[in-house]
């Protein structure tokens, strides 16, 4: 039984945790802009320019090449 308390216990602790934890992001305002977070993925790819010819010509799709024509 006594170990039952001590599970109910750790529960209660790691909500109340967990609460504190978004109650301290809210207040410092990072859920300010969430849709931002899925374009800092290719802001990297938008800095590094575009592909170099060989690069680009091994990327597409359609299997031709320019040597083939």
């Amino acid at each position: 039984m006594e170990l039952t308390w001590i599970a109910v216990v750790a529960s209660l602790m790691m909500a109340a945790a967990a609460a504190c934890v978004f109650i301290f992001a809210v207040k410092k305002d990072y859920f300010r802009d969430i849709e931002d977070a899925k374009y800092q993925v290719f802001w990297s790819d938008l800095e590094d320019g575009p592909l170099p010819p060989a690069a680009a010509q091994e990327k597409r799709n359609d299997g031709s090449s320019e040597e083939s024509r």
